[in-house]
């Protein structure tokens, strides 16, 4: 693939995600942005349908996840490291799960913090920041 090309799929996959970002309000229910986005620790814990808040969080994490493997595909265009890379992302999306409905269903003021940051790997494209370096750093050394 031709450098000019590669940069040009680069730019608009980084720029669906900054598009996911952009449009969360009108793309996803998603009740904790705007209760994460006020003082949280004074206020009461949003009203949520559990299983809606789910559908819509796995559909996030999946339009990131797949908009990261293709960036990470661009960068070092290896299939073994795609197929590790998105084994890691379902292993993370099913560790991640767990204590997400944990805090969604037993929401307790002295988690909220704790909660705020389990949703935050799950909402946004935190993954990739981890991946490229790690993933440069072992074609480095290999």
């Amino acid at each position: 693939m031709s450098n000019p090309f590669k940069y040009i799929l680069l730019l608009i996959l980084f720029g669906l995600l900054v598009l996911v970002r952009v449009f969360e309000n009108e793309l996803f229910y998603d009740p904790y942005l705007l209760f994460f986005q006020n003082d949280y620790l004074y206020m009461d814990f949003p009203r949520r349908e559990i299983l809606k808040l789910t559908l819509f969080t796995t559909l996030r994490y999946a339009i990131n996840s797949l908009l990261s493997l293709g960036v990470l595909y661009l960068f070092f265009k290896d299939r073994n490291m795609i197929r590790f890379a998105a084994l890691l992302f379902i292993l993370a999306y099913l560790f991640l799960l767990m204590p997400f409905l944990y805090f969604v269903i037993n929401p307790r003021q002295e988690d909220y913090y704790l909660f705020f940051n389990v949703r935050r790997f799950l909402i946004q494209p935190i993954f990739l920041l981890i991946f490229i370096p790690a993933f440069y750093y072992y074609k480095l050394k290999r």
